[in-house]
């Protein structure tokens, strides 16, 4: 029984590091997931080095264009997308 009372601090530990650390990164991946894979045309974005623009043309699965400014368009990888800065209204019909 000496030797469970040993490991008990051990296994505080990891639960404590669990619930701060590897919890929350997980459910901010999960986010950053579904926010990118919402992106539709119209979206104001920022991208990880700081560019903001609008979202041109959805690509494919891992690719998005991006309108910077009148007529530049970047081809952008999606997972570099930081932020959606405003959402456009789906078109009904």
């Amino acid at each position: 029984m000496d030797a469970f009372g040993q490991f008990i601090p051990l296994i505080l530990i990891f639960a404590i590091m669990y619930f701060l650390l590897i919890r929350p990164q997980q459910k901010k991946l999960k986010d950053h997931k579904a926010m990118i894979g919402a992106l539709r045309r119209g979206d104001q974005v920022v991208t990880q080095g700081g560019l903001i623009g609008k979202v041109a043309k959805v690509k494919d699965d891992n690719e998005i264009e991006v309108e910077l400014a009148e007529g530049v368009k970047v081809r952008v990888v999606r997972a570099t997308i930081a932020q959606v800065l405003s959402k456009t209204e789906p078109a009904e019909g």
